[in-house]
């Protein structure tokens, strides 16, 4: 998996992270339009893992959202406009490109390039180890519960602050 490096993703990339996303979680279907609707949204904050010419190896999907709210699964965004935080929707990697430093180099990438905001996410299919060690904590989601709980029963909203 060498020459793999994260760029802007693409409108034509689209369906290869459809593809991956499929793959990688089956139990959070998302139709192929809210992956469209989220990368119209946030074009700076969406990024593929790639070769310079190749398949799509991962993916990150963030956009603007308000601290302390979890975005429902599989349907349409309100406004991002003005929110007080970036929401990780999603990062997936292919299984080859997987444990090569890839996943720490997209967080530490958003990282960068949030401008000192909160950073938020719901964790899923035990990955709440790989986010507290990028410094990410567990936070309370009251008003939310119902949406955190669609997520699974493993499910964790975390924030990582500035």
């Amino acid at each position: 998996m060498d020459g793999l490096s994260w760029r802007p993703m693409m409108p034509h990339d689209l369906g290869a992270v459809v593809a991956l996303a499929e793959a990688l979680f089956p139990d959070h279907y998302e139709a192929p339009e809210r992956f469209a609707e989220r990368l119209r949204a946030s074009p700076t904050f969406c990024r593929v893992l790639a070769p310079e010419a190749g398949a799509i190896r991962g993916y990150l999907i963030a956009y603007p959202w308000p601290l302390g709210r979890i975005p429902p699964l599989n349907q349409a965004l309100e406004s991002i406009a003005g929110h007080d935080a970036i929401h990780v929707h999603d990062l997936g990697l292919h299984p080859r490109a997987a444990g090569q430093g890839h996943a720490r180099a997209a967080v530490a990438d958003l990282v960068a390039r949030s401008d000192g905001a909160a950073i938020a996410l719901v964790a899923v299919n035990r990955s709440v180890p790989f986010w507290r060690a990028h410094g990410f904590r567990e936070a309370p989601c009251p008003p939310s519960a119902e949406k955190l709980a669609s997520y699974g029963a493993d499910a964790r909203y975390m924030v990582r602050r500035p």
